[in-house]
């Protein structure tokens, strides 16, 4: 993998630099459980990468339902706050980040809010080593909306169309492309082709 063409790296978390994403479904899972809404693992894992009040809007659209958002995404939030092992980090990409640290600026983009994302990069020891940390909280706009992203790169000092993303999830592919940037993809915790923004 050739990255010399890039000043800035910027990583999604969950499902990308951290497997976290199990945690999330599980507390998905239980969510609609109680509130007895349909479960569907594909489903909400498309939806990585999206505040988790964004996926109750998505719940409420798609099933015709009129749940109280905030609520859905609370009960959310404390069935995931309640998992106490939410994973380790994707090898492969937390190779990439120990590989550039020092050399390129990099930085995590991610659709968790702070509350969420700060104690789990630091449990796994990369919060000291980024650059910028840009969540749900920092951007009105989330993905696939490249807003996420283009704050990432204004806070690394690097211009859009030389930082490239990782990222697990198509929705966040698509916000890497709208923001200028190449994207990396990675499934099932490796890391596939490079697709390049359109420019």
């Amino acid at each position: 993998m050739d990255l010399s063409s890039y000043k800035g790296i910027i990583f999604d978390m969950d499902g990308t630099l951290v497997d976290s994403m199990p945690a999330h479904l599980e507390a998905w899972e239980k969510t609609c459980a109680i509130h007895e809404i349909p479960f569907d693992r594909d489903w909400f894992y498309h939806l990585g990468g999206m505040p988790s009040v964004k996926i109750a809007n998505e719940i409420n659209r798609s099933f015709r339902q009129n749940f109280d958002t905030e609520r859905l995404a609370n009960t959310k939030y404390k069935f995931y706050d309640d998992i106490p092992y939410k994973g380790e980090v994707i090898e492969p990409v937390y190779q990439i980040l120990l590989d550039n640290k020092g050399t390129k600026k990099v930085a995590v983009g991610t659709g968790s809010r702070l509350f969420n994302a700060e104690p789990l990069l630091d449990q796994v020891g990369i919060l000291p080593m980024l650059d910028a940390l840009v969540t749900a909280d920092d951007v009105d706009n989330h993905k696939p909306d490249p807003d996420t992203f283009l704050e990432a790169a204004k806070r690394i000092g690097v211009e859009p169309h030389e930082c490239v993303v990782f990222e697990d999830t198509e929705l966040g592919q698509r916000a890497a492309h709208a923001a200028g940037m190449d994207c990396y993809l990675v499934i099932d915790g490796k890391i596939t082709m490079l697709t390049k923004a359109p420019r």
